[in-house]
């Protein structure tokens, strides 16, 4: 694996790969099953593999959860040769934001407004204004994302067909842990009481019939809600252990005896916070 860390550098990287397709993989780092199950999709996919680590400080709505996220930039390396990727992008900021963030990607619906859109406001500006600059420095044949930031999915989608961005937008299943918690860099910040409790999160998700159900269930067992919602086919929450925020998604197909939706078709939603 070469790591390549300016954007020179990387543009004679591209002359000499122009004739290949192009899978890229997306991260802030700390790296897990889950990001390496996107890189093996794009690895079967694909001629070649390119992975991007970087924190955006841009997404972030609370200083605390960016200084608290966790930094393993060594040990991301040692398990992206392993993976046997072939490139990684380590950018700077300055070179990211070289406009010091003055240009910014907002979408201007609903969807972007209501769920993370509500509780982590400026959170999808942030995330869509990285993902446009970093497919605009790649220009992947195809881009990886989970399904576990489920909202975060359709606003890149939404996005790259709007501008007709010539990468095709591939949606890959959330890697969960033996008891069901979906993987994410934040639970290694879990002790051990939090992490036995975390569990079942993903439970009363799928198990309590409507959302006001499952909110009341989760406040019951000690976690504290910012909402469940059940729409685009999905049933979506988040919540949070004292400090540490965990987000979910189920499909409702599973929930509600095997009534189907369109992934993009609006829902109306069926929403429910817990505050």
């Amino acid at each position: 694996m070469k790591s390549v860390t300016s954007l020179t550098e990387w543009q004679t990287v591209q002359k000499k790969i122009q004739s290949k397709s192009i899978g890229f993989v997306h991260t802030m780092g700390h790296l897990h099953a889950g990001h390496l199950s996107l890189c093996l999709r794009s690895q079967q996919e694909n001629d070649l593999t390119i992975a991007a680590i970087f924190l955006n400080p841009r997404q972030f709505d609370q200083t605390t959860d960016f200084e608290n996220y966790p930094r393993t930039l060594e040990a991301d390396k040692t398990l992206l040769v392993q993976q046997k990727i072939d490139y990684l992008l380590l950018l700077d900021e300055s070179v990211i934001y070289p406009d010091a963030y003055h240009i910014q990607v907002h979408e201007n619906t609903e969807l972007s407004r209501i769920l993370e859109g509500q509780f982590r406001p400026g959170y999808f500006i942030g995330m869509l204004t990285v993902v446009l600059k970093y497919l605009n420095i790649v220009k992947p044949t195809r881009s990886y994302y989970g399904e576990k930031d489920y909202q975060q999915l359709l606003l890149i989608q939404k996005m790259a067909q709007a501008i007709f961005l010539e990468t095709d937008i591939i949606a890959c299943p959330t890697v969960r842990a033996e008891d069901g918690l979906a993987l994410s860099s934040r639970n290694s910040r879990l002790t051990p009481a939090q992490r036995k409790k975390a569990r079942f999160f993903p439970a009363v998700l799928e198990k309590i019939q409507s959302p006001e159900a499952a909110v009341t269930e989760l406040a019951a067992l000690g976690f504290e809600v910012d909402y469940v919602a059940d729409c685009w086919g999905r049933r979506l929450a988040a919540v949070w252990l004292d400090d540490i925020r965990l987000i979910d998604n189920r499909l409702l197909s599973k929930l509600r005896n095997g009534v189907k939706f369109a992934a993009n078709d609006w829902q109306g939603p069926e929403f429910t916070t817990g505050k």
